[in-house]
């Protein structure tokens, strides 16, 4: 064989080569495998939790507000394109959205990894122990607050999202819970649940820190 033929062979065997790597990549997220209202929801869970308005969704992900509104209501199954284009505007890969790598997924977040924050004037300090990632469907938080000390400063807000659920751990001391006016006692041990979208705070009056743990959780409220 001469060099030329040798090298049309060699170019035609590469060809073949990458066409089959390229099918596999393609094939590989099937976004036809999942129920269109399933998507649906799933995309307006993952916006919502991100604050995100259909206009900001769609300057992000280049998808028109109109199809992701229609996509949302399960109107209509996105494509594979446009599957892509919206995970990537939530910061996500498309494998995320569509939740085909979910099975046996673990996420931990390292001590050193929490979120941190409170109003150290007013003797609170909390960590998030859970992950910051869109999605997710409850935070877990430790609180300590020292004598006197009490939540819901101007910088460190009391209230969450419209429909959000609290649950709270004491671990440790006593706190009162002021929810919507009324108040609670609570004491090591006690747990209590509330809507966590009315105005409320925990105050520690006692001479001995507290600990409490919360669970927040989005879109739960009693009706």
């Amino acid at each position: 064989m001469n060099y030329v033929g040798a090298a049309r062979h060699e170019c035609e065997r590469l060809s073949v080569i990458t066409y089959d790597r390229m099918t596999v990549a393609q094939s590989d997220p099937n976004v036809e495998s999942v129920d269109q209202a399933v998507i649906g929801a799933r995309v307006r869970a993952l916006r919502e939790a991100s604050a995100l308005s259909l206009r900001e969704l769609s300057g992000r992900s280049g998808v028109s507000a109109p199809m992701l509104s229609q996509v949302e209501r399960g109107e209509t199954s996105p494509t594979l394109s446009v599957a892509a284009r919206i995970a990537a505007g939530l910061d996500l890969r498309l494998s995320q959205l569509l939740r085909l790598d979910e099975d046996g997924a673990v996420t931990v977040v390292r001590a050193s990894e929490r979120q941190r924050g409170g109003a150290p004037r007013r003797g609170h300090r909390f960590e998030v122990l859970t992950s910051s990632q869109p999605g997710q469907r409850a935070e877990l938080s430790r609180h300590t607050l020292a004598p006197g000390g009490a939540t819901g400063a101007a910088d460190d807000p009391p209230m969450h999202e419209p429909g959000s659920r609290e649950i709270a751990l004491v671990q440790s001391g006593a706190v009162v819970l002021v929810c919507d006016g009324a108040r609670h006692e609570l004491g090591e041990g006690d747990c209590v649940t509330f809507d966590a979208d009315l105005p409320h705070h925990f105050e520690n009056r006692g001479e001995e820190p507290a600990v409490f743990l919360a669970v927040v959780s989005a879109g739960l409220r009693r009706s």
